[in-house]
């Protein structure tokens, strides 16, 4: 990723040997696992804990439908994307090492400049949204505690400022790792946090659905988690469970026709946000060891990292629309739709942050190299920009750090600014429905389509041209009214908003 930390080779007989790529860089070690891992830390963020609100706003058939939908849609364009990866040939041709790359060589002119700024707005924004969600779910560990402590007498209320400080602190330290090829062992223990939280969520899910006795009178019971599932899962095989909601969605009378139109065209940003990782496929990618061919490997870890994340939305979000139903919070563990057992929301919430902390990473770094690179080739002979000091490690067997002043004072100063403008917007959900709109279409749908039709040299008005170009048309109106939604949604935020006094 980084240019200053890649070493190039320019006789050929030694870039044909086993050390270094066709590039000249050294070679890259990635592979469908670690592929699939980056992907799923990508994908399954925060954006899981929302949809069961998102559902609860369309309903039990337009719900699901639409994040079937979704998935089907980012599938398809991701693999369109991976074979843009090289420019021309797809096994020898040149390499594009970022998104933006990408776009330049098959593409050129202003695109290059509106792709750069969408992506890097996005990946920006996404810091920010999980900064908000990681100290959202470490007040949510206190307060479950407190409320155990007292009963549920103490309504708990904290300030979000000090947790996103203390998350800022972890990425400050972590963002100076100079490469993205060299956080793997992040991205898989972050996708290993993300199953274990969305596995908490839907165990949750399923132990609060109401089940339906002899009586035909629907009640909760009042068990602990164990129990209450085990019987929910006897009664479900006998077909006697009674899930919660409705065909349409949140009822009128709980919200107005207008609210009801607002939300469900933000249900949409937040079903869109919770697949968006198209913006760093690229960069993924280009960790990827060949042969076999790059686009390959990338389709097969893409299929299968979707597959996961689909299954597992469709339950988390499924299930608690079912325990909700028109209730159903707009953060799954920290919206308190849960109080006990107590440690195991403790466990669940631990993991989302852990899993938020390896994220943050996995999308800052194509914003720390683009920065980095852009200063390294502005002043070249800047010793501040280029130098780098290597520093013993005192672990044998690691290799000494690479100390650049450059990176470390730009990386810190990024980590500090997003970490400020968490706590100036604290608004979890609107801000999930507004970088869903703003980076689902440009990012995920119309550069890449646009790319693979430069690439194919797709004829114009054939009918794979007017149908590729249907699927973008199609899902820019999609994106306008997630984006309308949850932008109406901060401005009722706003009214009732001050500035770093945001309490839970």
């Amino acid at each position: 990723m980084g240019e200053n930390h890649r070493v190039f080779i320019d006789n050929p007989s030694l870039n044909d040997s086993q050390c270094f790529d066709d590039d000249g860089r050294l070679k890259r070690t990635g592979t469908f696992w670690t592929a699939s891992a980056h992907i799923i830390t990508a994908v399954i963020g925060s954006g899981v804990l929302s949809l069961a609100w998102a559902i609860a706003q369309l309903g039990w058939i337009a719900g699901p439908a639409v994040m079937l939908l979704f998935s089907i849609i980012t599938f398809y364009t991701s693999c369109l994307l991976t074979d843009c990866y090289r420019t021309g040939d797809p096994v020898s041709g040149k390499r594009n090492y970022t998104y933006t790359q990408a776009v330049g060589s098959l593409l050129g002119g202003y695109k290059v400049k509106v792709c750069g700024f969408i992506q890097y707005v996005n990946l920006f924004g996404v810091s920010i949204g999980y900064t908000i969600a990681a100290s959202i779910s470490m007040m949510a560990i206190k307060r479950s505690n407190c409320f155990h402590n007292s009963g549920g007498k103490n309504p708990c209320h904290m300030s979000s400022s000090p947790y996103m400080m203390m998350f800022g602190v972890a990425e400050i330290l972590l963002s100076q790792i100079p490469d993205f090829d060299q956080i793997w062992w992040l991205s898989i223990l972050a996708a290993v946090m993300s199953f274990t939280y969305s596995g908490i969520g839907l165990a949750l899910g399923i132990a609060k659905i109401d089940i339906d006795f002899e009586s035909c009178e629907t009640f909760e019971v009042q068990l602990d988690l164990l129990p209450r599932l085990m019987v929910f899962l006897h009664f479900a095989q006998a077909g006697i469970g009674t899930f919660r909601g409705s065909l349409t969605g949140i009822s009128l009378g709980t919200v107005s026709p207008a609210q009801k139109i607002w939300r469900s065209f933000r249900a949409l940003g937040d079903i869109a946000f919770a697949y968006s990782f198209s913006m760093i496929l690229i960069e993924i990618q280009d960790t990827v060891k060949s042969p076999p061919a790059e686009a390959k490997t990338m389709k097969k870890a893409t299929k299968l990292s979707i597959a996961i994340t689909t299954a597992f939305y469709m339950l988390c979000g499924c299930m608690g629309y079912a325990s909700f139903g028109d209730f159903a919070p707009d953060n799954l563990l920290t919206g308190f739709g849960f109080y006990n057992p107590f440690w195991l929301l403790d466990i669940a919430n631990a993991a989302i942050v852990i899993h938020l902390v390896g994220a943050y990473q996995v999308f800052c770094q194509p914003i720390f190299t683009f920065v980095e690179k852009w200063a390294s080739q502005r002043w070249p002979e800047s010793k501040t920009i280029t130098k780098e000091l290597k520093i013993p490690m005192p672990i044998r067997g690691f290799r000494p750090y690479k100390l650049n002043l450059f990176r470390s004072v730009w990386r810190t100063a990024f980590v500090m600014l997003t970490t400020v403008i968490s706590m100036l917007l604290p608004f979890f959900g609107d801000v999930v429905g507004i970088l869903g709109a703003f980076g689902f279409w440009p990012l995920t749908v119309y550069f890449p389509v646009e790319m693979y039709i430069e690439q194919k040299k797709i004829s114009k008005w054939s009918s794979r041209w007017i149908c590729l170009k249907m699927l973008s048309m199609s899902c820019l109106m999609i994106s306008i009214m997630a984006g309308t939604g949850s932008i109406a949604g901060v401005i009722l935020d706003l009214k009732v908003y001050k500035p770093f006094k945001t309490t839970y």
